[in-house]
């Protein structure tokens, strides 16, 4: 067992990137399998649907066991749980069984789990890394999501030709037991002690906690605003660029580059690691992304979406890298179990009730106008509310003065 934490944070984020990738080619290879199967694109949404439910519906309370178990246990169940879903899945397209309703159970068992790992994460790269390096290691994190946003549809789309879903799903499969293995095997020091109180207790303190530190209670409300801004907007880039370009490998080309672009500000935070304090490099930049919905919308060429989309995807990485940072910093390791969950769960009722929302305009007030007009208008006024509402926030100094105002735990 390594007692090095920075090496055992970076081998906790290699192994769970590998896993990442596993994971995102699974889900690559399925949409293949069941389209050509079943000529059915919903069954991916609702897997999409119930793999994010768990965290929807329990992410406060798991919030408080994370704070109460030790967070080294946390994350081997968290992969392991997330490796037996795997497993069963695995099992019923290896011998035919495979139906409809096992992918779903298969989504919200791995929801469950996924829904204690990634703030039982945040909270251990407190206890691993000193404050003066977290926003490199925070970056770094950051650079997951599009880096299997790039290598997975490359690598399953190699591999499905010769080994087909089950060949995949078994390589998603040795990724969680790599992952299981590196956690076993670093060093995560113990969180640091606190009174024993009731559940239901610990469950309101953290709401407790919040309401009585107001700025960092504002900041969490304006992210929580930001995602539900960004997710569904986004979440039309594929028919909002095939209906411009009317070319399906430049629309493909043109995503790669929208994961280039969050890689970018990724590896940008991880080498620079932001202004101090560090809420003048999250509001700029998201008034940044507010401006390149503008040109996202106007853009009718390749090249010009290509940048638009490129400038705006790059201080996404940033703000999730900085906040996190921010709440590492200004909230004690026992209660950043809670704290975290609390923002997950709110991140996540603001995604979906965004895509819902979305998704409802893009079939209703906009089937009237043009796809590409319609969609282009929702962009357009993503961008005005992105800007105006980080204005709001650039002017209170309750935000602004956040890492000032607020002493560090």
């Amino acid at each position: 067992m390594t007692r090095n934490s920075l090496l055992s944070f970076y081998l906790i984020i290699i192994t769970q990137t590998l896993s990442l990738v596993g994971s995102q080619m699974t889900t690559f290879g399925l949409g293949i399998w069941l389209f050509t199967q079943t000529g059915r694109a919903a069954p991916l949404l609702l897997t999409a649907f119930f793999n994010e439910l768990p965290g929807v519906l329990f992410g406060s309370f798991i919030g408080v066991l994370i704070d109460r178990w030790d967070r080294k246990v946390i994350l081997i169940l968290a992969d392991a749980g997330q490796a037996l879903g795997t497993l069963i899945l695995l099992w019923s397209v290896a011998t035919n069984n495979f139906q409809i309703w096992i992918l779903f159970a298969v989504a919200f068992i791995q929801g469950t789990f996924a829904a204690f790992q990634n703030p039982a994460k945040d909270a251990t790269t407190t206890l691993l890394v000193k404050e003066d390096q977290r926003d490199r290691a925070n970056g770094i994190q950051q650079v997951a999501f599009p880096l299997a946003g790039v290598m997975a549809p490359v690598l399953a789309g190699g591999l499905y030709v010769w080994v087909g879903l089950a060949g995949i799903i078994a390589v998603d499969l040795i990724t969680f037991i790599i992952a299981v293995v590196a956690v076993t095997i670093v060093y995560i020091p113990p969180t640091p002690a606190r009174a024993s109180r009731h559940p239901a207790q610990e469950f309101l303190d953290s709401f407790r906690y919040l309401n009585s530190r107001r700025p960092l209670l504002y900041f969490i409300v304006y992210l929580t605003l930001i995602h539900f801004l960004l997710n569904g907007p986004l979440g039309l880039s594929i028919p909002y660029l095939i209906s411009i370009t009317r070319n399906e490998a430049i629309t493909g080309q043109l995503m790669g580059v929208m994961s280039g672009g969050a890689f970018a500000g990724a590896m940008l935070i991880s080498i620079w690691g932001g202004t101090r304090p560090r809420m003048h490099t999250i509001l700029i930049g998201l008034l940044i992304t507010g401006a390149a919905f503008f040109m996202y919308a106007v853009a009718r060429t390749p090249l010009w979406l290509a940048v638009s989309i490129f400038i705006l995807m790059i201080p996404l990485p940033i703000m999730n890298a900085l906040s996190t940072s921010i709440f590492q910093l200004k909230i004690p390791p026992n209660m950043q179990g809670r704290v975290f969950s609390i923002f997950s769960q709110l991140s996540l009722l603001a995604s979906t009730s965004s895509f819902l929302i979305t998704a409802i305009l893009a079939e209703t007030t906009l089937e009237s106008a043009t796809q590409t007009s319609g969609i282009g208008m929702v962009l357009i006024v993503t961008g005005a509310i992105i800007i105006f509402v980080t204005g709001v926030a650039y002017t209170s100094s309750s935000i602004r003065r956040l890492e000032k105002v607020l002493p560090d735990y």
